[in-house]
């Protein structure tokens, strides 16, 4: 590879940046059955192609047929793979005997780790801890609440382009490297759980579930039901409540809008009769 990028067409960082962008805007709005994000994969990296191969319109043509084939990923971690590929077109534009073969089936072969890598990060943890202290501060009137889930789309640009530039500054073999010394699975377990832990924190604090039910017995103080609770485990009803959630969507499937209105309903009735409150 490095003797290939001494001489020859090379991309720069504006080539690399505006590949990232390119498929950015373009991620989800051409999916199709047979390609999924096929079409925006070479889309993305049309202007590039067309540079490194700019001698060769035949070769050209070639590239931009074989990235049309096949592809979805994880569209922020996702683009290490356009880096990966960016940096073996190079090689193949400067003479490097590179079957068009090897390239595609690389990317076949890391779309679904890296995929993988991309919806537990960003999807699983990044996103939803952002989400739920952006519903934090707003419920205290806080007006930063409102602007947190912009900050999302700024980490996700940032990462992506690092993604880009780090898959194409490595080549497929470091990467490759990579995948086999279990770092990228230490990185997901450690994410998971600091994600466990901040949205524990959150329920325990920001859930609220009270019972007022009590019990009066003749010459005896009141029976109140919360007390004793409390004596058990603090906070055991919320704690009800998030394991319940916790189970049906492991049993029943994801179906959050279920989950929503079933919660409201079940909320009404049992204020309705004075067992929540």
């Amino acid at each position: 590879m490095d003797e290939n990028k001494n001489k020859g067409v090379h991309l720069s960082k504006q080539d690399i940046n505006k590949v990232f962008f390119r498929w950015w805007l373009t991620t989800e709005l051409s999916n199709s059955y047979d390609r999924l994000q096929g079409l925006a994969f070479a889309n993305a990296l049309q202007p590039a192609l067309k540079k490194l191969y700019r001698d060769d319109e035949a070769a050209f043509k070639e590239a931009l047929t074989r990235h049309m084939e096949f592809y979805n990923s994880e569209g922020i971690t996702g683009s290490m793979i356009h880096g990966i590929a960016l940096s073996m077109e190079e090689e193949k534009a400067n003479g490097a005997e590179l079957p068009g073969q090897v390239i595609t089936g690389l990317k076949t072969g890391l779309m679904g780790p890296i995929a993988g890598i991309g919806d537990t990060l960003i999807h699983g943890t990044l996103k939803p801890i952002l989400l739920a202290l952006a519903c934090t501060l707003a419920m205290e009137g806080n007006v930063l609440g409102a602007f947190i889930p912009f900050l999302i789309t700024i980490i996700c640009i940032g990462v992506g382009l690092a993604c880009i530039k780090f898959g194409y500054k490595l080549g497929k073999e470091s990467v490759m490297k990579m995948m086999k010394s279990g770092m990228i699975s230490n990185i997901i377990t450690g994410a998971s759980i600091m994600g466990l832990f901040m949205m524990g924190a959150l329920s325990s604090t920001y859930v609220k579930v009270a019972t007022p039910l009590k019990f009066t017995i003749e010459n005896a103080n009141p029976i109140v039901v919360q007390d004793i609770l409390d004596q058990i485990v603090k906070g055991a009803l919320p704690l009800a409540a998030i394991m319940f959630i916790y189970w049906y969507f492991t049993h029943k499937g994801a179906n959050y809008n279920k989950v929503i209105f079933g919660l409201i309903i079940f909320s009404l009735i049992a204020a309705f009769f004075g067992i929540l409150g």
